[in-house]
């Protein structure tokens, strides 16, 4: 089983709670998942490095899910980067 690093950058509204809650249904035990809020300097700097544009945004292994850069949370972009395969 590959272990992932998921992120979810929010800020604290409805629509990005969901957005974690979505991801956490969905993730596999062995993932790390880690909720980044924007509203905080390091969680603004690392979206900088990523090129976070949006909220929320979900970051897999380092790479922003399709779905982020232009609409909400989709499952589908999140298992095409493997996220709930466990694999």
């Amino acid at each position: 089983m590959t272990s992932r690093t998921v992120e979810v950058f929010i800020a604290g509204c409805p629509v990005c709670d969901e957005a974690v809650e979505r991801v956490r249904e969905l993730i596999c035990e062995g993932c790390d998942l880690q909720v980044v809020d924007m509203r905080t300097a390091t969680g603004r700097a690392k979206a900088t490095r990523y090129g976070v544009q949006r909220l929320p945004t979900v970051v897999v292994d380092g790479m922003i899910a399709a779905c982020c850069h232009q609409g909400s949370v989709d499952v589908g972009s999140l298992r095409n980067l493997g996220v709930g395969s466990g694999t």
